[in-house]
């Protein structure tokens, strides 16, 4: 809330361009701030989405029914986080950035991408034993039953671009805290309720480090039709995974399959022994009926929605998210369908 007052205030500018002591939390300016009535303002409406929050996840679990909630490995840099906990940042005198997050060249993009996210000093949150880390696992923990670390592979290895590059060919690979920090968690939290989100360039390191801590990794369904032999598709699969017909960064099955390669659509019909027409509920047969032990389907595939409903573009600044349905589009058939698909392959809740 002070944070939120305090950019307010400034106007609305990325905290590095406000004066020197509202920068550095000097404590007057902290004082006065929580006195203003932008700060009641913002604390009663993170109060209202809490109590809002609170009730509707108690409404789940007491229905048996789990809530995934994400934490993406950084933080963005106009963020309470980095504004309230510089020394945890590479950033220099003045609050910038010397180094950001991004990830190599490769096959699809020529020259990386660059997320411009500041970087953690690992070696100043071991010192702390992880403190910040684990105020943020266990207040994410409060609000959801499972987490998604998005990603994961960040924690093995991570790409460094100098700040102010223009993109993100120029960078290094540096070591992440690893199984260190894993353990820290797992020494603070017990077992640990979290997926990895293993997708993109995973290495042998990132693989060592999900399994020695026995995490589930994540399968894409709409990945796997490029060959007979790839890990995405049902047959490859392993129990201790999660499976998604597609996440919130994909397209809807329906969206997907108008722009696949032809190669792609002619196997992917073929192998799922379906037509284009009943593609989407064949997806979600086909992950459900897998021996993967959680199954995840967006609610845009199981209403076999097309591109018009896609949730996010990576990337895309504007127009996201703004997908919604309505209580009369989830009615008795689907719900139906779900009941039957959950009692023929053993995935009902266990009470």
């Amino acid at each position: 809330a002070a944070f939120m007052a305090l950019k307010e205030a400034n106007g609305g500018v990325s905290w590095d361009n406000w004066p020197a002591d509202h920068r550095r939390r000097e404590p007057h300016v902290i004082a006065e701030i929580k006195r203003s009535d932008a700060f009641e303002r913002h604390a009663f409406r993170q109060f209202l989405f809490f109590k809002q929050w609170t009730a509707l996840h108690r409404y789940a679990n007491d229905r048996g029914v789990a809530v995934i909630g994400d934490i993406p490995i950084f933080v963005a840099y106009d963020s309470a986080d980095a504004w309230s906990h510089p020394h945890l940042f590479y950033f220099d005198d003045d609050g910038k950035p010397t180094v950001v997050a991004g990830v190599p060249p490769d096959y699809f993009s020529p020259t990386g991408q660059l997320w411009g996210n500041p970087l953690y000093r690992w070696d100043v949150h071991r010192q702390s034993g992880y403190a910040w880390w684990l105020d943020r696992m266990r207040a994410t923990l409060r609000q959801v039953d499972l987490i998604r670390l998005d990603h994961f592979r960040g924690f093995a290895g991570y790409w460094a671009v100098p700040a102010g590059l223009p993109t993100a060919e120029i960078g290094e690979w540096r070591p992440g805290p690893g199984k260190h920090f894993l353990s820290a968690l797992k020494d603070a939290l017990g077992d640990l309720p979290i997926i990895a989100e293993d997708l993109g360039l995973i290495t042998p390191d990132v693989v060592d480090l999900r399994d020695s801590f026995d995490l589930p990794g994540m399968r894409i369904l709409q990945f796997g039709f490029g060959s007979p032999t790839d890990p995405f598709l049902p047959h490859n699969y392993v129990r201790n995974c999660v499976v998604y017909t597609g996440t919130h960064d994909n397209d809807t099955v329906k969206g997907w399959y108008k722009t696949a390669p032809q190669a792609e659509k002619k196997y992917c019909l073929k192998y799922l022994n379906t037509t284009a027409a009943k593609l989407p509920q064949a997806m979600v047969r086909a992950i459900w009926s897998s021996v993967a032990n959680v199954v995840v389907a967006p609610l845009q595939d199981l209403l076999g929605l097309g591109p018009e409903a896609r949730m996010n573009f990576p990337g895309k600044p504007a127009g996201n998210w703004g997908w919604r349905t309505s209580a009369a589009a989830i009615g008795d058939s689907l719900r139906d369908s779900l009941l039957e698909l959950n009692t023929l392959y053993n995935r009902l809740p266990k009470r």
